[in-house]
């Protein structure tokens, strides 16, 4: 009977060894996997800074060019006119 307990006390101890390994190992990995999300959470981050800054470029130019447009229409508009008024003139 006591050599039937001193081997279950090994085994447990062997266990608990295995244990501990196993869960130095699990926390390297866990560590190792919360260093990658943290980097490709930055990257997103940055990311979306870019593409926010990118599409407020784009309205900016839209707005530019749609000022630019209407800007075309009256200019073409008042030449029309100042042609117009010179062909009345003449005939």
């Amino acid at each position: 009977m006591v050599r039937n307990k001193n081997e279950i006390s090994e085994q447990i101890d062997s266990l608990i060894r295995v244990i501990d390994g196993s869960d130095s190992l699990f926390s390297t990995k866990l560590s190792k996997l919360d260093k990658k999300k943290q980097v490709i959470r930055k990257k997103l981050e940055k990311s979306l800074i870019t593409l926010q800054e990118s599409l407020n470029y784009l309205r900016v130019c839209i707005k530019y060019q749609t000022f630019d447009l209407e800007a075309t229409r009256r200019e073409n508009e008042y030449l029309r006119k100042l042609l117009e008024g010179e062909e009345g003139e003449l005939q």
